[in-house]
């Protein structure tokens, strides 16, 4: 019943939103005949192509979504060798907090050939300690702790890698639980050998307050609609840090993870993609991670994604125009280029624009609508996301907090972060502290 609840509301919900699409695009097409002023005909042109690459960019990912799900489920051979050594990689550096209920899940993993190795990067708290009371070798399974200076995560990384024994590599943030069965479900994708490497689901895990609900219905949204529709394609455009699995060789090839950026994940699912590879995503292997329960936490992060994926696509911009002889590269590229920058800055600038469109013409009514057409979306593709994952139906009423409020926040920090970066400030890497939530 519930189920069929949800599937009714997804329905109505995306007939609204096409219907409010049309009222606003019907709406734009007046106010540009009508208007003698340059300035609000070239707004409303702006207003046009933005709100058209928004609804076809989500239609097309939904379309995607939707035939990812049913190739899975038509899909029922999910027998897997268990013969590959899966080496999982936990990079630490202060994690005292949350290291004991990490590994604990990491050694809880069903399948059974895998090697765990723990770097520890430098830390000045417990964390090395802790870690190696958990240390073991049985059979076909062991634990071993490793330390170094502390040089960053990359190298923390690489550092693991080049010791690792399997030819799969897992890596596993140090602040993430696993569910149990996750390495089982990562290492079937790599039965096809032009797959580099696997994206895992990340939930949120402390939706305990206001904040926290709206980042888990984005994590929900980005994961379950955005890399759903990008794996139909092979072309997930970023492998998390709480969870992905990579081919040794093509991590090899691509050459392993690179120092000079902030999102060192983006840059290395780049140069893979680059290669030829294709990159795919697990929805049923999840990580739970703790997201920032303080708006200053949640802005910091965001401006730090947000900075590392710029400088992801500055160090790999000659590949912008390899639409002939590389169209896969090119058109992540674009992709990736057209959500850090070109969408932040229209939203915000739309807001702006038809505030003063209201004001000027006094076509409120087209405010309000426009605004509600994106709200409306939103929730339908909430219900989406939530159908095929089982969450509660209650986190898509957050979906019109998320859309009036929590999207413009994030878009804040996001713009602020791209011209930092386009006059190269200098930034930290800007640990979250983590409160224990695992």
């Amino acid at each position: 019943m519930v189920d069929l609840i949800k599937k009714v509301i997804f329905i109505a919900s995306m007939a609204g939103g096409l219907y409010l699409t049309y009222f606003s695009v019907e709406h734009l097409q007046d106010i540009f005949i009508a208007a003698s002023n340059t300035f609000v005909k070239f707004g409303v042109i702006l207003i046009f192509v933005f709100t058209m690459l928004i609804i076809i960019r989500y239609l097309l990912l939904m379309f995607f979504s939707i035939l990812q799900v049913l190739r899975r489920s038509a899909d029922e051979d999910f027998h897997t060798s268990k013969k590959d050594i899966v080496s999982i990689i936990v990079p630490c550096y202060n994690e005292q907090d949350v290291i004991v209920p990490s590994l604990k899940s990491t050694i809880a993993q069903t399948y059974p050939n895998i090697e765990i190795l723990v770097i520890d990067d430098g830390s000045s708290d417990r964390t090395y300690e802790l870690a190696k009371m958990f240390e073991f070798e049985e059979g076909y399974r062991s634990l071993k702790v490793l330390s170094k200076p502390n040089g960053g995560k990359s190298r923390a990384l690489n550092f693991a890698i080049k010791k690792a024994k399997g030819s799969l590599i897992c890596c596993v943030d140090a602040d993430s639980k696993l569910d149990k069965y996750a390495i089982e479900l990562l290492v079937q994708h790599f039965k096809d050998p032009e797959i580099a490497a696997v994206a895992g689901s990340v939930s949120v895990i402390n939706t305990d307050t206001f904040l926290t609900k709206l980042q888990a219905l984005e994590y929900i949204q980005g994961l379950n609609m955005v890399k759903n529709g990008q794996s139909f394609l092979k072309l997930v455009n970023i492998i998390p840090g709480p969870l992905g699995m990579f081919r040794k060789e093509a991590m090899r090839e691509a050459g392993y993870y690179s120092h000079d950026t902030f999102a060192e994940d983006c840059d290395l699912t780049l140069s893979l993609i680059a290669k030829g590879y294709k990159i795919d995503f697990e929805p049923d292997a999840i990580a739970h991670t703790e997201a920032p329960e303080d708006l200053l936490d949640l802005l910091k992060q965001r401006y730090r994604w947000t900075r590392g994926i710029l400088q992801a696509i500055k160090k790999n911009r000659q590949y912008l125009w390899n639409i002939r002889s590389n169209p896969s590269i090119s058109f992540v590229m674009w992709y990736m280029l057209f959500e850090s920058v070109f969408w932040p800055f229209m939203t915000i600038w739309g807001d702006v624009f038809m505030i003063y469109l209201a004001l000027a013409t006094g076509t409120s009514q087209l405010l309000l609508f426009w605004w509600i057409m994106f709200t409306v979306l939103d929730v339908a593709g909430a219900i989406y996301c939530l159908l095929i994952t089982r969450e509660k139906l209650s986190l898509a009423a957050y979906s019109i907090i998320y859309r009036l409020a929590f999207i413009m926040v994030i878009n804040i920090a996001k713009v602020f972060a791209t011209i930092e970066e386009w006059f190269n400030i200098e930034m930290g890497w800007g640990k979250l502290e983590r409160k224990g939530r695992i």
